[in-house]
Formats: C-alpha cells, sequence, structure tokens
C-alpha cells in the first residue's frame, strides 16, 4: 500500500519528538521505506528532522537522506557531527556517501572521513571524490559483483555468495583476468546450467559495454539509453574493473540536467527552488531580466529610427508585438528542437543542410501565416499593401528567426557551451531585435516612406 502522510500522522511524529521520545519514534517508524522517512523528514523542521535522524537506524535513514532536497539535508548535517554524518554514510553504496561528503565543506569533510570505520569504505569513497564532478568516475559506485574467467563454476558461486552480501542490487556480474582487467560479463542462465567444474572461461560472454572513469556523464547516459543497460561498469585507463553505474544513478543525473535546462532556458541562471531565499532566487533571475532589459531598449532604439514609418502609417504600430511574438516564438521552436537532438545525440549531417531543411519549413510557415494576415486584412477592410507588407515581413522574420534558432545552439554546442542556453531569453531577444528591424526595413521599401 502507498505511504500517505496525514496531519494526524505527522502530528504524532511531532508530539514524539517534542517529548523527546526516540524509541516510540523508532518502534513507529523501523519498519517504512526509506522514501516514506524522507518525505516526512521534508515537513518537519531542522531540529526535529535532525532528532527523527538520531533515533533511527543508519541503515534507514542514510537512504533517506540521499531521497531529500539538497538544501533540506544540507540543514540537516550541519546539525549532525562527523561522527553521526559518518555512521549514516557507513549504511550507503559508496557513491551516495560520495555524493553526500561532496556537499560538505573541506574541513567538515575531512573529519567526517576520518570518523568512517570501515577503511576499505573509507578508500573507496576518497577515490570517487579525486574524479572530476561530470565523469563515470564520480558517478560509479565500487560495489559491484566479478568473477574470475579461471575459476571454476562451483568457486564463482561460492565468491558471488560472499560479494552479494555488500551489494544492494546486483544487475549484472562482471568476469576479469587475473590483472583485473574486464574481459566480460556472465549470464545467470549460463552459470546455473553450467557444470560445477566448468571454468568460467567456458561459459562467460566476452561482449560487454562499458565506459572509463573520465567518460563524459552525458556519454554514459546515451550508452545506457541506447542499449537499454540496467547498469554499465566502469575501467580505468589500463582497462582494470573499478566500479559500476546502475540505472538509478544515470535517471537521476538525466533529471537533474533536465531541471538545470528547463531554469536555463527559462531565463534561470542557476540551479534554485522555490523555497531557496529572496537573494538566491534574484541571483538566479536577475541577470536574464537585465539582457531582456537592454533587448527591450534596442527595440525601442530601432522603431525611433523609423518613426518616419509610424507617422506615415500608424497602423504598423499596433502590428509590432505581432511581428516580435513571432519572432520569438519561431526562434525558441527552433532552437528547443536543435538542443533536444543534440542532448540525445540525433543531430547528424552538415551544419549547411540543417539550416537548409530550416529555411524550407520556415518558407513553408511563413507563406501559410502570411496568407492568413492578408486574408484577416481582407475581412477587416485593411489596405492590401499594408496587409502584403505584414505579410511579406513577417516571411522573412520566421526565416531569421529559424536560421538564428538553428545556428547559435549547434554553434555554441560546438564549444563547449551548453546549448540549452539558446531556448532562453537570448533567443527571445535577438529576434524581438531582428524581427522589428527587419519590419520596418521591408515596410519602408514596400510602402516608400
Amino acid at each position: 500500500m502507498q505511504f500517505l502522510l496525514t496531519t494526524e500522522f505527522l502530528e504524532n511524529i511531532e508530539r514524539l519528538i517534542s517529548n523527546r521520545d526516540g524509541n516510540a519514534l523508532h518502534d513507529l517508524l523501523q519498519d517504512y521505506h526509506f522514501a516514506d522517512i524522507a518525505e516526512i523528514l521534508e515537513e518537519l523542521n531542522s531540529d526535529e528532522a535532525t532528532f527523527l535522524i538520531q533515533s533511527l537506524e543508519s541503515e534507514l535513514t542514510g537512504e533517506a537522506l540521499m531521497e531529500l532536497d539538497d538544501d533540506v539535508r544540507e540543514k540537516i548535517l550541519s546539525r549532525l557531527s562527523p561522527k553521526e554524518i559518518a555512521e549514516e554514510l557507513e549504511e550507503l553504496d559508496t557513491d551516495d556517501a560520495a555524493d553526500i561528503i561532496a556537499e560538505l565543506d573541506d574541513h567538515i569533510q575531512k573529519e567526517v572521513i576520518g570518523e568512517i570505520k570501515d577503511e576499505d569504505h573509507k578508500a573507496d569513497i576518497q577515490e570517487l571524490l579525486a574524479y572530476d564532478e561530470d565523469t563515470a568516475g564520480a558517478l560509479m559506485a565500487k560495489e559491484l559483483v566479478q568473477v574470475k574467467e579461471t575459476w571454476t563454476v562451483a568457486g564463482c558461486v561460492r565468491e558471488m555468495r560472499r560479494q552479494a552480501e555488500n551489494v544492494t542490487r546486483v544487475h549484472s556480474i562482471y568476469v576479469t583476468d587475473k590483472e583485473g582487467k574486464l574481459t566480460g560479463r556472465l549470464s545467470l542462465k549460463d552459470l546455473l546450467t553450467a557444470s560445477e567444474k566448468t571454468k568460467i572461461s567456458d561459459v562467460f560472454i566476452p561482449k560487454v559495454d562499458y565506459v572509463t572513469v573520465h567518460t563524459d556523464n552525458d556519454e554514459v547516459a546515451r550508452i545506457m539509453q541506447k542499449y537499454d543497460l540496467e547498469a554499465i561498469p566502469v575501467v580505468d585507463e589500463s582497462g582494470i574493473l573499478v566500479g559500476r553505474i546502475t540505472i538509478d544513478d544515470i535517471v537521476d543525473y538525466i533529471k537533474e540536467e533536465a531541471d538545470k535546462d528547463y531554469q536555463m532556458a527559462a531565463g534561470i541562471s542557476q540551479d534554485v527552488e522555490a523555497d531557496d531565499s529572496i537573494w538566491q532566487l534574484t541571483r538566479a533571475r536577475l541577470p536574464w531580466l537585465v539582457l531582456g532589459l537592454f533587448g527591450g531598449l534596442g527595440s525601442v532604439y530601432i522603431m525611433q529610427g523609423f518613426e518616419e514609418a509610424l507617422s506615415s502609417f500608424p497602423i504598423l504600430f499596433f502590428f509590432t508585438p505581432l511581428i516580435a511574438a513571432m519572432a520569438g516564438n519561431v526562434g525558441v521552436q527552433s532552437s528547443a528542437i536543435i538542443v533536444q537532438g543534440l542532448a540525445n545525440d540525433n543531430v547528424k549531417g552538415s551544419l549547411f543542410n540543417r539550416l537548409l531543411k530550416e529555411v524550407g519549413l520556415a518558407l513553408i510557415n511563413g507563406t501559410t501565416l502570411g496568407l492568413l494576415v492578408i486574408l484577416f486584412g481582407f475581412i477587416v477592410g485593411q489596405d492590401q499593401l499594408v496587409s502584403i507588407t505584414i505579410a511579406v515581413s513577417m516571411l522573412s522574420v520566421i526565416i531569421v528567426a529559424a536560421l538564428v534558432g538553428t545556428f547559435v545552439p549547434i554553434i555554441l554546442d560546438k564549444r563547449g557551451i551548453d546549448p540549452a542556453i539558446a531556448t532562453g531569453p537570448f533567443i527571445t531577444t535577438s529576434n524581438d531585435i531582428f524581427g522589428i528591424f527587419l519590419f520596418f526595413y521591408i515596410a519602408k521599401l514596400i510602402l516608400g516612406f
């Protein structure tokens, strides 16, 4: 049954915390899933959440900490001693433990690592912290099941039982040579049907997808998605098996990146949440608002340069928002498709062919919309020359906006800049300016003022 956090249940927990009845809290919540514990922690204040963490077993609360929003987890960890944090990390897989430690201040990190009793666990965490944040080395977990190709099936089963005690989920069994280099994977079906004396070298599958510790996380996600992998092994520069990345980790990474791209597309330059402080939200939003301000001032300046046109044909003024909106919309549509294609590695072929395709699409869309404008002008009795001017301007603006929306993300990606930036105010503002300029310039050519 799905857990439902009722007001009555939460009030009961708060009452037990207020009474400092840790034993009752333990008895009440010990059998709940760690995701349910995380949901409860989200509803408590920092002091209450800290007491709850201290009252339950680390095996449960460690996993619950990983489910929390970063800000909530940071507040709770700031109230725990280095020894208490270390106790929580002892129960986590190395990748999760390394993620939590990476969020701490440098001096706290050293104290926490020093409090970890399991020397192997400590060494594994320190190894993961040494890798660059956006690489497979930092994303992987050290816990896995590996067997030697020289072992017999019987010996393999015994060793697997021993290793599996430290692995939360066994997705795959990896085969290595005597030096620890990855040579393949082992099918459970083949293992169960083979004779006990059969050598692993006779039954393992030599073909296995893998990544290196320095592989970019985006590339890891692309490989796992392409081949529908639940886990992928990670090797070092020498081909030695050092860890694995599981599907839950890569899904979390994809979600984080999607959230960042969504915020960037909306004109938010930093990773923020609704509950962040006013100062944090201001720092994230203000830079793009400033860009929009200068873009608007540029549009005003352009319109002032065509003051004569507005005096002769004041009706053009009322169509200015329409032209600007169409330019922004088309630019965002084009850039959004390209950004998505770049993220999925689906943008193939030359830049020229891509731009040519966008021109063809813009011609179809622009012509259709232009004809609708002319039809609208005919129905309302508008001067047909003005309608034609607006239609031609709209067609031109749509073509330019499509080209800009396609060209900019690709160029940004080639230069190592996140192309998601192109789907936000950057494209909208630039296309507004180009659109207004083209509108009045074409109007000047056609109407002859």
